[in-house]
């Protein structure tokens, strides 16, 4: 048996990958994050699941379910929100499970960030403007911020800035980016983002926290950084006219004319 760690994506049900909703439908046991996790995803377990909101338990209690089901022989699906590469809390799961010796794999889901991109309708990094992205948050009661890791080290890189689960935090976050981004630099808070109530605030650096209310707890990110409204940008290389690359070479001289997809050397 194996303990399947699944991200079920920011929100909404259709953004389940296909591996996730195949190995929700295989399992007898699932386990989800009921605070985050959208209940529509539970309708791919298979009937008579055992199925479990690991929103009350403690650590110790989500590892004697696994535990439990390893026993018995069950596979079990673990759904977390978004995707479980950051702050999914998996990393002590998995600790425990090698531990015990009971095996895992993991499923990676659609990640909060490019969710609040789609909603925005933007890409998060252009050319000349940002190539950076930094994924961070602010301290908090579950975590503290390694030393180093803070807003303002990250905002003198100038890159975009994705900051998650610090909405109650905004009146600190834009006192720390005040100074490195300026007060017009566009600011946007992507909330609940793909879920059907989603909202979507753009603004300045400077009235942000003057934009939000108080309907807004949770589930918010916050994104900082002139891509946000950026126009003036440099087009890309790579889909140039005589840009010489594999895919498209540009005379019989190119390095990559021999090897170019689709094509063969004519020997004759």
């Amino acid at each position: 048996m194996t303990i399947h760690f699944i991200g079920a994506g920011p929100g909404a049900p259709d953004l389940l990958t296909l591996r996730g909703r195949d190995l929700i439908a295989a399992c007898p046991v699932c386990l989800y994050a009921g605070s985050l996790v959208h209940e529509a995803l539970l309708a791919h377990c298979p009937p008579g699941a055992r199925i479990i909101n690991t929103a009350p338990l403690s650590l110790d209690q989500i590892i004697e379910e696994m535990r439990a089901a390893h026993a018995a022989g069950l596979d079990v699906a673990r759904l977390h929100s978004g995707d479980l590469s950051v702050w999914s809390a998996m990393g002590e799961q998995l600790r425990r499970l090698q531990a015990l010796a009971i095996p895992y794999a993991i499923t990676p889901g659609v990640p909060a960030f490019a969710a609040a991109s789609a909603a925005l309708g933007q890409e998060l990094t252009l050319p000349g403007v940002a190539q950076s992205l930094v994924l961070t948050r602010t301290p908090g009661r579950a975590s503290a911020m390694p030393d180093g890791e803070t807003l303002a080290n990250f905002a003198r890189t100038g890159a975009t800035l994705a900051i998650h689960l610090s909405i109650h935090n905004l009146a600190q976050v834009v006192e720390d980016l005040l100074p490195f981004y300026g007060g017009d630099c566009p600011t946007a808070i992507v909330w609940r983002a793909s879920w059907p109530d989603e909202r979507v605030i753009r603004g300045r650096l400077s009235t942000l926290a003057s934009q939000l209310d108080d309907s807004l707890q949770r589930t918010a990110l916050i994104l900082v950084g002139p891509v946000l409204d950026s126009q003036d940008f440099q087009e890309s290389s790579l889909y140039a006219v005589g840009y010489d690359r594999r895919f498209r070479p540009q005379s019989a001289d190119s390095p990559f004319a021999a090897t170019a997809p689709g094509e063969k050397k004519d020997d004759t």
